[in-house]
């Protein structure tokens, strides 16, 4: 998964694999369960679910959706969006039912059970007007349902019973004829009605993890299909306003994936993979999550559809290419706790480091390595990273944050993972490079697991730090031990030393929001609920330039009144801002009202920067050859 969150005093924009091996059990005959999305007669905004899953030997069943899914690490509480569950035998006549908790129930006289219907309501509208109790989705494992979108992630509107999970699926999805549907489930048939207005596309899935593994978009999208190598890449694209085409991100996507099965090499074996590209505009019923939740052929992301096309191309780098590396870890190299995932009571890896970090690590390094940006951005990466991560808990064990993810206080370290992870994968990889010469990687490690144990086959998770220090160096056993499972802050740089960088001063590139790193250049007073200019304004070229003061406050954007309450999104919508465009601010200076417009320019930040050192020996500049082109 990836998340993105910046920090205003108030939140700006807020954009997630369990552990007893499945149990076999004489509860049911085994069938496949014969599923029925029907999108044509959707009834206040919900989803008509029908679940078939044959005939059961046991008295009393127990049917779940999913409290926890797998990619994600919070409460997601899917069953909380179910409504009028009822359980018919197969004269029609309802059986009864016990609701236990949120996200289960129990069936009596299940020897009678014909089949389960409900209705389901979709996650993005609950999200945006608050919830309903507890924590709600983050939005690409979320669900849509509008009269022109479905973005169908199936384990929202699809249960398993306990003695089930392991059965085959069949599913049918009923939808207008108009409807663009998209899925990389593997499709089994379709029957147009006999009035020609609906189409019912039918799916197979080997067992319920098929079920959550392949979510499916639906309605007036947009879609390109087009080869990268021997990969099938499927990209569909849903613009509300239509600000967005598949056609105008095709190349972005081209390329990016075509470096990334450059530096993934012979590890990548998946011959299709789809993108479900969904563009929220904002509005009250509009997903808020900005991010992705990866899968194993596939991704679902959620983006701002306000930015540009050049702002909307550098999101799907970052953000896809992260999802994309999963097909390394998790995916193809993980622990029982995610093999044998129990989605009501997960237990969770101790080797968030690899899942998320190592992957976060090389969707950023791959970039560098491939060309596709220059070193020195590549160090500005790395640089805030290392800042963000010290503004969370720069002394929790990993491995301890990682176990009990869902409890405080390491739940709210977790974004963590994707900064001070993505750094114990770059340290790793420096070392690895080191000690072989430069011949071996963090890349080449995980090649090797892979091979070692691969999708089909997970490892022990006390066991696999061990593993690894047998499989490279006394060295890097020691750095897990002492900065992974143990509570030592990193000393970047000892590292930055091994290839000869320097800690310097630089004008770095910044956004509207921000003067350098995380450096956010607003603050807000919440008993006057006013938003203002801080002193760190003043630090950002562009808003110099302007000549914002210190305590300045912002009244308008672009003629939309800012207050604490819609923060999120106007002051959200400014990372979009791309040079070139005309802005506006109606802001208040010791009681005086005043605007500043213009057009623009490149905003800039003094900032301290990782710099090639001039006194680096040739070994280091060696080593940094390595790590940065191979």
């Amino acid at each position: 998964m990836k998340n993105y969150i910046a920090i205003l005093g108030l939140s700006v924009i807020l954009v997630g694999c369990g552990s007893a091996k499945p149990k076999v059990d004489d509860l049911a005959v085994n069938n496949p369960i014969e599923t029925a999305l029907d999108l044509t007669a959707v009834v206040d905004d919900k989803v008509p679910v029908t679940i078939d899953p044959g005939r059961f030997t046991a008295e009393t069943v127990t049917y779940r959706l999913p409290r926890v899914v797998q990619g994600t690490y919070s409460v997601s509480d899917f069953g909380k969006y179910v409504d009028d569950l009822k359980a018919l035998d197969y004269d029609g006549n309802e059986l009864e039912v016990s609701k236990v908790d949120t996200n289960t129930w129990t069936i009596s006289d299940a020897t009678k059970l014909d089949k389960l219907t409900y209705y389901v309501n979709d996650t993005f509208d609950i999200e945006s007007s608050g919830g309903i109790g507890g924590e709600n989705p983050f939005s690409p494992a979320g669900t849509n349902i509008e009269d022109d979108n479905y973005v169908l992630n199936l384990h929202g509107f699809i249960g398993y019973f306990d003695s089930l999970k392991n059965n085959q699926y069949a599913l049918d999805v009923t939808a207008p004829a108009t409807f663009v549907r998209t899925s990389a489930l593997e499709n089994t048939g379709i029957k147009s009605s006999p009035d020609g207005k609906s189409i019912t596309s039918s799916y197979f899935a080997q067992r319920y993890f098929d079920i959550t593994d392949n979510p499916m978009m639906y309605g007036k999208l947009d879609v390109e299909e087009f080869m990268v190598g021997d990969i099938k890449i499927v990209l569909s694209v849903y613009s509300p306003n239509k600000v967005h085409t598949a056609a105008s991100q095709k190349e972005t996507v081209y390329k990016m994936m075509q470096a990334q099965k450059e530096y993934l090499g012979d590890i990548n074996s998946t011959a299709r993979y789809d993108i479900y590209l969904y563009l929220s505009d904002g509005s009250e019923t509009a997903p808020k999550g900005m991010g992705a939740l990866e899968h194993h052929t596939s991704t679902v992301v959620v983006l701002p559809e306000s930015s540009s096309k050049e702002g909307l191309a550098a999101s799907i780098i970052d953000v896809v290419a992260h999802e994309f590396f999963h097909i390394v870890t998790p995916l193809s190299v993980h622990s029982e706790d995610v093999h044998y995932f129990d989605y009501n009571q997960p237990t969770f890896s101790k080797h968030l480091w690899m899942y998320e970090g190592v992957t976060e690590y090389f969707a950023q390094h791959f970039q560098v390595y491939e060309g596709l940006i220059e070193p020195s951005a590549f160090y500005n990466t790395i640089m805030s990273k290392i800042a963000t991560s010290k503004n969370l808990d720069d002394a929790m064990s990993f491995t301890i944050m990682s176990e009990n993810v869902l409890e405080e206080p390491y739940a709210s370290n977790y974004y963590n993972v994707y900064m001070k992870g993505a750094l114990i994968g770059m340290c790793i990889d420096i070392l690895m490079r080191k000690e072989s010469d430069g011949n071996r990687s963090m890349l080449s490690l995980m090649k090797e697991l892979s091979a070692k144990y691969g999708k089909e086959k997970p490892f022990e998770d006390g066991k696999i730090i061990d593993e690894i220090t047998a499989m490279t160096y006394p060295s890097v056993g020691e750095f897990l031990k002492t900065h992974v499972e143990g509570d030592v802050p990193i000393n970047y740089n000892a590292f930055f030393e091994m290839v000869g960088l320097t800690m310097g001063e630089t004008e770095v590139p910044t956004n509207y929001i921000f003067a350098g790193g995380q450096n956010i250049i607003f603050d807000a007073d919440p008993d006057k609920g006013t938003i203002f200019f801080s002193p760190m304004a003043l630090k950002n070229s562009f808003w110099a330039s302007q000549g914002v003061q210190a305590g300045d406050v912002i009244k308008k954007v672009n003629g939309t009144d800012l207050t604490l309450q819609n923060a999120q999104q106007v002051v959200g919508g400014m990372f979009a801002w791309q040079v070139g465009q005309e802005y506006s601010l109606n802001i208040e200076r010791n009681g005086e009202a005043m605007e500043l417009k213009g057009t623009l320019t490149e905003a800039t930040a003094t900032s301290e920067s990782l710099v090639e050192d001039p006194n680096a020996t040739e070994a280091q500049k060696a080593l940094r050859a390595a790590w940065l082109k191979g």
